[in-house]
């Protein structure tokens, strides 16, 4: 499910880059940023269940909420 849901954010970042309009690739990034909330709040389960360390989860986590920033000033700009 993890891999599912990582690679779901770029493959909805791919597509919506092929879409005809503005408000499609929005829809498409989006699905993208939930797909991000998916893989942090899979991280947290893996971290209580000790599958990683908490250094692992924290890093990974910046990572992500970097990325969900960067898709919402994307999307900020495709709608002005």
């Amino acid at each position: 499910q993890m891999r599912g849901a990582s690679l779901s954010i770029s493959n909805n970042i791919a597509e919506g880059s092929g879409s005809n309009s503005k408000k499609e690739f929005i829809q498409f990034l989006n699905i993208a940023k939930r797909s991000c909330f998916e893989n942090a709040n899979m991280m947290i389960l893996f971290e209580k269940r000790e599958y990683i360390q908490n250094h692992v989860k924290q890093t990974i986590l910046l990572k992500l909420e970097e990325l969900c920033r960067m898709m919402s000033g994307f999307i900020k700009n495709l709608r002005t």
